[in-house]
């Protein structure tokens, strides 16, 4: 967190010298709120569906399940057989979760389309500073946007955290061709990341009533602020309001525009339900500040999830968040798969420090209602999560088939001919699995969390399929490298802020072997940064065995997944666009859907593959 003597200097500024002839929005009618007089609550019919449709799954398929643990006769046995059930309750719950935001989120849509929108004017129009985080990655055309705004009150500051001496050369250049209208503010250390970036920036120079947050490659629409600083001036309690955003139609990226589509549906559906349901989360870029609210919280904590941590402590202290779904920012999807691997690797890394020191003083908390814990909770969760399915999948697709399972042929007549199709044969007691109503759930749990893609993408079935296949083969093949980030994590207690722009660490001066080993396991430890060689051997080598157990097992879907682990770390070195990759990445789903539609046949009594119980994410 910011230090105390800063911030306290802050507030002594803010309320005594102001910085401009605006007001500076201090007392009950420019919307000053004491700590926790926010009498705002959430609706819970939200969350009451999801643990509805929760309870009635697990009520009625787990005392079915529950009778498999039975069969272990040792404790090794019993722990895998019992991980697998307890699974499988959880993916019941997230995918109760992922229904449940299609249901109310269409509604949500049709009611805000009838709804007038909120004011768009206001008679004060404070000062707003544009604060423009950079390191080592400035696009001149993300702050232009910034520039351009059609507000009267407004100066940009390029928080400058780089270190190439080119890139601090551009920024000092476009700034001297703005004068007045751009300021460069620079710090003699780099602590705390982007929080101590932004902490520094409005304890000593940015002292204007509202701030806007702007990552280093944003577009800002010319109607930003005109926009949002009404909205957020509409009622005394908000301390944020938070605009939605688009993947940049204009990317030059094959990657952003085959994948952007999707983060484009993610925005549209989950968010805007926190505005009725939830806790409004304030996600770092795109968004408009109160100043008196970042003083209340004490600054951005300084945290990896920097944004996450402030909208928490914000609420605590009686401030909450809007999310403006008609308010429209362009961002720049990853351009390759190795910036998207260590963005990914950044944010697992960046929720576990999140939630081991945030979470106690959440649950403890009095003025977060229950509802904004569970939606806080749910979806920072997902990503340590991702470290016990894939263990999941190892239990489901190797420990109980190698402990119960045997292979066995059966013989199909096809035309005449004779085929010998090997099977997986199950203990009779997975009998339990073989029931049409578990099947159906099963795959309403795997479907779920790409329904809005389905929905969205529907009319165009190639593309749906395209996207779908993309990205099996990009988010379904983390596996490995967020349970890296997650170990690594529990042992060091560390989160790195992984820049994108940076490309790993220069070597080093001549070290004897041993002294150049412990050095690299040091930082593969401390950084488990994607570009480390360590890293992606790790990944190779448990794609390559994984492949090999499911060719040995005859799981089909398994075998696509475990290609995607393969090609993941292989993916990170070569074009996404080339044309082996392209045929490549339709391999995993493909794969998936027969082996899926495979396991149909065991509601006829025919066991052709232990059904893909590992995709319930």
């Amino acid at each position: 967190m910011a230090s105390e003597p800063a911030i306290a200097a802050a507030r002594s500024t803010m309320e005594l010298t102001p910085q401009s002839d605006t007001p500076l929005l201090m007392g009950a009618a420019a919307g000053q709120i004491a700590p926790g007089e926010s009498r705002w609550r959430p609706k819970p019919h939200f969350y009451l569906t999801v643990l509805t449709l929760w309870a009635v799954a697990v009520a009625w398929f787990h005392p079915q399940l529950a009778t498999l643990p039975a069969l272990g006769k040792t404790l090794w046995a019993k722990g895998a057989l019992w991980f697998f059930v307890l699974f499988i309750d959880i993916a019941w719950g997230y995918a109760a979760y992922n229904i449940s935001v299609i249901l109310f989120g269409a509604r949500y849509a049709r009611r805000a389309t009838g709804a007038p929108r909120e004011a768009a004017t206001v008679s004060e129009c404070p000062a707003v500073a544009l604060l423009y985080t950079t390191c080592n990655d400035f696009v001149e055309r993300s702050v232009r946007s910034c520039i351009e705004q059609d507000y009267p009150e407004h100066r940009v500051y390029i928080l400058d955290d780089g270190t190439d001496p080119e890139c601090r050369a551009r920024i000092d250049r476009f700034a001297g061709a703005h004068p007045g209208r751009v300021r460069v503010i620079r710090r003699s250390d780099h602590r705390g990341y982007k929080a101590g970036n932004l902490n520094h920036a409005l304890a000593t120079i940015a002292r204007e009533p509202l701030f806007a947050l702007v990552d280093a490659d944003e577009i800002l629409p010319p109607h930003f602020l005109r926009a949002l600083v009404p909205r957020l001036l509409s009622e005394p309690d908000y301390g944020f309001v938070q605009a939605t955003h688009r993947s940049n139609p204009h990317t030059t990226s094959s990657l952003a525009r085959d994948i952007g589509p999707g983060v484009d549906s993610h925005w549209r559906w989950y968010h805007p339900l926190r505005n009725d349901y939830g806790f409004v989360m304030l996600l770092g870029h795109g968004a408009l500040v109160r100043r008196q609210a970042w003083l209340d919280a004490g600054g951005f904590p300084e945290l990896v999830s920097e944004d996450l941590a402030f909208a928490l402590r914000a609420r605590e202290a009686g401030w909450r968040g809007r999310f403006a779904d008609d308010v429209v920012c362009y961002e720049e999807f990853p351009e390759d798969v190795r910036a998207f691997r260590v963005r990914h690797m950044k944010w697992t890394r960046g929720t576990c420090e999140f939630l081991l020191r945030e979470t106690g003083g959440l649950l403890r908390s009095r003025r977060i209602t229950w509802i904004e814990k569970l939606d806080i909770l749910l979806p920072t969760l997902n990503l340590p999560l991702s470290f016990l399915f894939f263990l999941f999948v190892l239990d489901a697709n190797l420990v109980l088939t190698s402990l119960y399972g045997n292979i066995a042929t059966m013989t199909w007549v096809i035309g005449g001919r004779p085929w010998l199709v090997p099977v997986l044969r199950l203990n009779p007691a997975f009998d339990v699995l073989d029931r049409a109503d578990l099947y159906v759930v099963t795959l309403i749990a795997l479907v779920s969390p790409v329904l809005c893609f389905v929905i969205d993408m529907a009319r165009h079935p190639r593309r749906l399929w395209s996207f779908l296949a993309q990205s099996t083969a990009l988010y379904g093949a983390l596996g490995p490298l967020s349970s890296i980030g997650v170990v690594l994590f529990a042992l060091t207690r560390r989160a790195v802020f992984h820049v994108t722009a940076d490309r790993g660490r220069p070597p080093g001066p001549w070290r004897s072997m041993t002294g150049r080993l412990r050095t690299s396991l040091l930082d593969f430890a401390r950084r488990s940064h994607p570009d480390d060689p360590l890293v992606q051997g790790i990944e190779l080598v448990c794609g390559a065995i994984l492949v090999s157990l499911a060719c040995v097992t005859v799981q089909l879907p398994f075998l696509g997944l475990a290609l995607g682990y393969l090609m993941l770390p292989i993916l990170h070195h070569v074009r996404w666009d080339s044309w082996p990759v392209r045929v490549a990445l339709q391999v995993p789903l493909v794969l998936i859907v027969i082996g899926l539609g495979l396991g149909s046949l065991s509601l006829m009594g025919i066991q052709t593959v232990f059904f893909g119980y590992g995709f319930h994410f």
